[in-house]
């Protein structure tokens, strides 16, 4: 069976829609910097509750999911690429900040769509 480009954004799209179990590493912002050409990710840390919602450490508040939300990163990545940014979250700290799988293959989906808008010059917004 041979997939159209149609078909596979309608899986994606579906796929996107699905419910995710928060990590409770943590989770990231990805943004690219287009003058300086890099991948860019801020990590931010976060307390799962008993709901299965993101609370901010300091304020004890839950996390919105949508708007501007005031916080400090607790470190700022940046890479050329794709594997590159995955080796430096996934191999080069220690401990890793990512503690669940389907959070590393979601950031390694998230970093590839990064470097394919930078080479390509599309614009890039994290799903």
């Amino acid at each position: 069976m041979n997939l159209t480009f149609e078909d596979m954004t309608t899986i994606d799209e579906k796929l996107s829609k699905r419910h995710i179990d928060l990590d409770p590493g943590g989770y990231f912002i990805i943004f690219i910097d287009r003058e300086a050409s890099l991948i860019c990710a801020k990590h931010f840390t976060n307390i799962i509750d008993d709901r299965g919602l993101a609370i901010d450490p300091e304020t004890g508040k839950p996390i919105p999911v949508k708007g501007k939300v005031e916080r400090q990163e607790t470190t700022t990545f940046t890479s050329r690429t794709a594997k590159e940014m995955c080796v430096k979250i996934f191999e080069e700290t220690h401990p890793c900040l990512v503690t669940m799988l389907d959070h590393a293959a979601y950031l390694g989906r998230e970093f590839l769509r990064a470097e394919t808008a930078l080479l390509t010059g599309k614009e890039y917004i994290q799903d």
